[in-house]
């Protein structure tokens, strides 16, 4: 299969742009989920996945997931502009009540606030959900990252040096944390 190309996206002469709808994902929105993370799995370190999923492997993904894992996507424009979801920190009982977050825009949407939006859905989610904090992992030199988890309370806990290797380059981390 081959790699999908990115539409431009444009608003026209006056028409208007929607405010943009926090929502669920549905199972409708995985082509577009899949379509934002295979752009960030191909040529960016925000994942340190090597290879997209599969399109089998997305569904499964979803389909699998605990309630408390929940997938949030944006749609503006009748687009989905970003995801982000709520996962399983570590494996081990005793974590249970902290979850780890991913959160993706699409390359052409960039610095609109939109991952700002998943962030706060996913904050009111976990709080909803009794959750007592949420870890984001993120590569130490994607700044925009950082910056948009700090803004929404995630201080730093730590950092990994040479945690990840990506694009034949040793890659740090930088753990960040809210507490709910």
């Amino acid at each position: 299969m081959g790699q999908r190309q990115w539409l431009p996206y444009y608003v026209c002469g006056d028409a208007a742009m929607t405010t943009p709808e926090v929502r669920m994902a549905t199972e409708t929105d995985l082509p577009a989920i899949d379509d934002i993370h295979r752009h960030y799995v191909l040529n960016t370190t925000c994942t340190y996945a090597l290879e997209p999923l599969s399109t089998e492997a997305r569904e499964d993904w979803f389909r699998n997931r605990p309630e408390y894992h929940p997938v949030t996507v944006v749609e503006s424009d009748g687009q989905v502009v970003a995801w982000g979801a709520l996962g399983m920190f570590r494996t081990l009982g005793g974590y249970q009540d902290t979850v780890e977050n991913s959160v993706y825009v699409h390359p052409n949407h960039v610095r609109q606030g939109f991952g700002s939006l998943v962030i706060s859905h996913q904050i009111e989610l976990a709080r909803q959900m009794g959750l007592r904090s949420i870890i984001a992992v993120v590569d130490s030199q994607q700044a925009a990252s950082l910056a948009v988890h700090k803004k929404h309370g995630f201080v730093e806990v730590g950092r990994v040096p040479h945690a990840a290797r990506k694009f034949d380059t040793w890659l740090d981390i930088v753990i960040l944390q809210v507490a709910l």
